[in-house]
């Protein structure tokens, strides 16, 4: 019977997998004919024609994929093209997988209606789990399908749209099957990187650091604490201890960040909400996932003196190696970043 219920659950994600997918097949529109129609808000045609622009560079001067993603658009009817679920036991910081046959094992499951993922967070709630459901503006298909522009994308700023344009076709041309954080490491320095030289190709000034080193400030006290409750975890202690430390370290992870806050950032609130809002395990998975590798990634650019056709061949090779000789490599790697930013120019 459980068998059962486990392949009917599975058939019915799947089945509505399937029907968001198409949807977004069925109602995809060419960018070329929107920017021809008259009727088609000069905003939005703006915005486009950048993206389409930005598009382009991706495959002539950062040599990613040449198809015909991100040359359709996508007018949703809602905020979000899927929801996230992670979910973790209630004493432990490792994510419960979400395993697939194309992508492999990974921290969430996605759903096309925030309805379906509430319902499935609340099943995974119910036996007592902990769980977060993350919005999610754009997701890549690996090439399956020509994966439109969405209107979810477009409240982002040109940089954030154009960068994640770089990221998900990043996504199309390296993707090793159950290794997120390479994955998406990966994919965050092609869209780093790339945003760099687009802006520099337009006269630009590079991207603003100071957004960038906050954002790294926010994730390393977020990881802190996620050390501190997996410490907590492995002790050995009862239910009732764990819950009551688990607790006091969340509460120690909000006066950590009103003072770093305040000291390195002050004025600066955009991370009160989120610290603000109830905080769990499953909530703390996506942080550290994206930037990882980045170091290591960064390294094997330069050894590729910037070429990106040899730096992917790079990539590739890593990608074959077996995960513990992957991981290896890439922690030397980034030991080897690590030294030479700690001798400095």
């Amino acid at each position: 019977m459980g068998l059962l219920l486990c392949a009917c659950g599975s058939l019915r994600y799947y089945a509505q997998a399937v029907h968001g997918q198409g949807e977004l097949v069925v109602h995809r529109r060419a960018v070329s004919k929107l920017l021809r129609d008259p009727a088609t808000d000069p905003q939005l045609a703006a915005r486009l024609q950048q993206a389409q622009q930005a598009r382009r560079f991706a495959s002539q001067r950062l040599a990613l994929p040449d198809n015909r993603s991100y040359t359709g658009y996508v007018a949703l009817d809602r905020p979000y093209v899927v929801w996230n679920v992670f979910a973790t036991p209630r004493y432990s910081v490792q994510a419960v997988p979400q395993c697939f046959p194309v992508s492999g094992c990974v921290a969430y499951r996605g759903w096309f209606r925030e309805a379906a993922a509430k319902e499935y967070a609340a099943q995974l709630h119910a036996r007592g789990d902990d769980v977060w459901i993350g919005g999610v503006p754009a997701y890549s298909t690996l090439g399956w399908f020509a994966d439109p522009i969405l209107s979810s994308m477009l409240r982002w700023d040109d940089d954030e749209l154009d960068g994640t344009i770089f990221h998900e076709l990043a996504h199309q041309l390296v993707y090793v099957k159950g290794d997120t954080a390479f994955n998406e490491s990966f994919a965050t320095f092609v869209q780093t990187e790339g945003l760099r030289e687009w802006r520099q190709s337009r006269g630009l000034p590079p991207p603003d650091e100071r957004v960038h080193a906050m954002e790294r400030g926010f994730t390393h006290l977020v990881l802190d604490l996620r050390t501190r409750l997996a410490t907590l975890y492995a002790s050995g202690a009862d239910a009732a201890a764990m819950e009551a430390g688990k607790q006091r370290q969340i509460a120690a992870f909000r006066v950590r960040y009103a003072q770093w806050r305040e000291r390195d950032w002050p004025g600066d609130h955009r991370y009160d909400a989120w610290v603000a809002q109830p905080i769990n395990n499953a909530r703390l998975l996506p942080f550290g996932l994206y930037e990882q590798w980045t170091p290591a990634f960064a390294v094997l650019f330069r050894q590729a003196e910037g070429q990106w056709s040899a730096f992917y061949a790079s990539v590739r090779e890593l990608a074959r190696e077996p995960k513990t000789q992957r991981e290896q490599a890439l922690q030397a790697l980034c030991d080897s970043w690590q030294a030479e930013a700690a001798a400095g120019p």
